[in-house]
């Protein structure tokens, strides 16, 4: 099979004059690297297409492959973790992990919270802040939490992020609206043990991995998983494997909330236990990292003893056969049309 690459590498916008923070969510060379090679030894043809700007030169220039093994974020605006995949459905170029409606919904945190409440799974209360006048309108007991609405890598959020009092609320709102020019979502702290649910499959086949709990050092900033502590996570960051009851609870969660809002293939879904240890949904990631060694999902699998290699196959063959379930489906309507 001739499988491209779509991504976003780090190192061509440091070298256009981005920040490492406005590049924290894009990947390393050797991430491409590792997944070039796994692939190459699962028997595929494998072609780096590279950005979205790339793929768009290529499909022009009349480039085509069997699939599309999709990890591109993109580098603005809402949409933009879902302008590959967009642009992949409009020459119908099967990809992998999940399609544009779902990328753009779970990026917006305050949207997918919404979807997530409706299906009736339990998350922290909420408000949105467009603009500083919005601050009247707050009215959750303190302590509260707040981070950029539609960031990853846990941008946006330091040890600031958790709110103890009105002065701070307005100063850290402000500077997030300032520095990271998009609205605040502001909401209810939850005080107990925060996981991490890794997610395989799609639908009804898709699967719990495995539950890492992510316990912070004493010299880590405090009680926020934040960019400073996940940027030095070897050194401020304890990782667990979790198989105690509360953690069961939360994967379940979890895995409630892949399958309701339709995510595919492979990704993560971040819980975190109320002051009742009732686990609550904060956010979903449907393009997980895949660094082997540094990348949270890699680490769930590298813990329940699946290795690299066997990681990506499973993407791979989650999203070949959700291609020939399509095809059968559009073959069936076909042949109901004549």
């Amino acid at each position: 099979m001739r499988i491209g690459i779509t991504y976003d590498l780090q190192a061509e916008y440091l070298a256009a004059g981005y920040s490492e923070e406005e590049t924290a969510e894009f990947d390393r060379e050797d991430t491409i690297v590792a997944i070039q090679q796994t692939l190459k030894d699962l028997g595929h043809e494998v072609d780096r297409i590279g950005n979205v700007k790339n793929l768009t030169s290529r499909l022009v220039a009349g480039d085509r492959w069997d699939t599309v093994f999709n990890i591109a974020e993109g580098l603005g605006g809402f949409g933009r973790e879902a302008q590959v995949p967009a642009l992949l459905e409009v020459y119908n170029i099967p990809y992998t992990f999940s399609d544009p409606l779902v990328l753009c919904l779970t990026l917006h945190k305050a949207m997918a919270k919404r979807v997530v409440r409706q299906l009736g799974i339990c998350t922290p209360d909420f408000i949105v802040i467009e603009k500083v006048s919005d601050l009247t309108m707050v009215d959750l007991p303190l302590p509260l939490f707040a981070k950029p609405v539609a960031e990853g890598t846990s941008k946006g959020i330091t040890a600031a992020s958790r709110i103890t009092s009105q002065s701070k609320l307005v100063s850290t709102c402000m500077h997030l609206l300032l520095a990271y020019n998009q609205p605040v979502l502001v909401e209810s702290f939850l005080p107990g043990r925060e996981f991490t649910v890794g997610i395989l499959g799609t639908g009804e086949d898709s699967k719990v991995l495995g539950v890492m709990e992510v316990i912070l050092r004493d010299y880590a900033e405090p009680d926020v998983y934040s960019f400073h502590n996940k940027e030095r996570c070897e050194e401020l960051v304890e990782y667990r494997l979790a198989t105690d009851s509360k953690a069961v609870k939360a994967g379940d969660a979890a895995l409630a909330v892949w399958r309701g809002i339709g995510c595919r293939d492979a990704g993560r879904v971040d819980i975190r236990l109320d002051v009742n240890g009732i686990p609550n949904f904060m956010e979903v990631n449907p393009l997980a990292g895949l660094h082997p060694q540094h990348s949270d999902l890699c680490i769930i699998a590298r813990m329940k003893g699946m290795p690299y290699r066997a990681l990506i196959e499973a993407i791979m063959r989650s999203a070949i056969s959700r291609v020939h379930a399509d095809d059968h489906s559009l073959g069936f309507s076909a042949w109901l049309r004549k």
